[in-house]
């Protein structure tokens, strides 16, 4: 048996230059299959890491997915908002702890703006429950100050101090632009891989300030308040488009949730944002089920090209196969010498794609993150990559068993007999 393996070995460094096609191959679809299979988990991660430690999400009655991906996703419009009486309801009701009001609405260059309360910096969280960190500057103090995400400012160049013009309504061509009100950059956050990246943030009163000489989505014709006047004003925001609660205790969730669903003044809905992100990745989560077979179908010609590169070999060692069986190697002894060859082949291409894997994580893994906001982890395999090895090993081996069969018939005059 060592001894096989020894004359295994030899015999593949005797044709290294020709297995080394079939093992890069190999190491492709190791690479596809195990990237593919991380990407997939690192993004669901990262989608459902986009809001962490909110117990419930509160809006006007419609959708839970659709509440969910204008509040947090900043994606689509509110059908309408809810009334500012009816948060101050919900933070007094027993059992919620705070709530992180929401105004949505304006955009600066295709980014949206958020309207919302200082708390929202320190309550709100992403990730494994990590807190919104500042990169420079500070959370707004004055009226028309403004925080912006990290790639805002990014895209854009902007840095603390700046002076910035919001427009009303979304999309990047601002034709109704708040230029009277200009805002000034007084923090830009960390990076957090969420869409608090694209998001500018200000104040709901500042939300209120933009809007006091507009109606229905309009100016209000020879009537123009600027910025000083703004100032001056009762700036109490009366709607809200949405509201994030977190409760002293999560055992009290649901009667929290069937409290506002059954709200008397205003049809309101309050959905689990964990639930909700399960029913947005059952819609959107299709294309990784392609991606996957996409690269189970590479694996396939992988090792379709490790029989053909096998077949091929056999009429250069059939003098080679001819002598072992003249020395007394059994055919048993030559199906185990090409299985052997195959299953090593197998796992030296296994072995050079999972470096490949982590080298280009560590090396893609910062431009991924700003540009992205897919943040890789280099992590032990899960379950099911551990599948996909053992199954890219045990197809590895069975492609040689095709080879070895036809080597495990050829009988020895065949082999020692000239080619005619």
């Amino acid at each position: 048996m060592r001894f096989l393996l020894t004359l295994a070995l030899h015999s593949a460094w005797n044709r290294r230059f020709t297995l080394a096609l079939t093992v890069c191959s190999i190491a492709l679809s190791t690479f596809m299959l195990l990237g593919t299979e991380r990407l997939r988990t690192d993004l669901r991660g990262s989608f459902t890491s986009a809001l962490s430690g909110t117990d419930l999400i509160v809006g006007a009655r419609t959708g839970s997915v659709q509440l969910l991906l204008y509040s947090v996703f900043r994606i689509g419009a509110a059908t309408n908002n809810m009334r500012w009486s009816s948060v101050q309801a919900i933070a007094g009701q027993r059992g919620v702890a705070w709530v992180i009001p929401l105004s949505l609405g304006d955009s600066h260059r295709g980014f949206p703006v958020l309207g919302t309360s200082a708390e929202y910096f320190s309550l709100f969280r992403h990730g494994d429950r990590q807190p919104l960190r500042m990169h420079e500057g500070a959370v707004f103090s004055d009226l028309f100050d403004a925080v912006l995400g990290a790639e805002v400012a990014e895209r854009l160049g902007y840095h603390v101090g700046d002076r910035i013009a919001l427009s009303h309504g979304s999309g990047e061509l601002g034709l109704n632009e708040h230029a009277d009100k200009p805002f000034v950059v007084t923090g830009i956050l960390r990076p957090t891989g969420t869409p608090v990246d694209r998001t500018v943030h200000i104040s709901l009163q500042a939300m209120e300030a933009l809007h006091v000489d507009w109606y229905a989505g309009a100016p209000l014709p020879g009537m123009r308040i600027d910025a000083e006047r703004a100032r001056a004003m009762q700036l109490q925001p009366k709607a809200v488009t949405a509201v994030l609660v977190g409760l002293h205790n999560r055992a009290a969730v649901f009667s929290v949730q069937r409290s506002v669903n059954q709200f008397p003044d205003e049809p309101l809905m309050a959905i689990l944002p964990g639930v909700a992100l399960d029913e947005l990745w059952d819609v959107i989560g299709a294309g990784e089920k392609a991606l996957l077979l996409m690269s189970v179908l590479v694996a396939l010609v992988s090792m379709a090209g490790l029989v053909s590169v096998v077949l091929a070999s056999l009429g250069e060692r059939r003098r080679e196969l001819a002598v072992l069986r003249a020395v007394g190697a059994s055919p048993r002894s030559l199906l185990f010498l090409l299985s052997v060859e195959g299953v090593l082949v197998t796992a030296c291409g296994i072995g050079a794609g999972i470096l490949a894997l982590g080298a280009t994580g560590l090396a893609l893994g910062p431009w991924l993150q700003s540009g992205f906001g897919l943040t890789l982890h280099l992590a032990e395999p899960t379950r099911l990559q551990g599948q996909l090895l053992l199954g890219l090993l045990a197809c590895g081996w069975q492609a040689s068993l095709v080879p070895a069969w036809r080597a495990y018939r050829l009988s020895l005059a065949d082999g020692l007999s000239p080619r005619s």
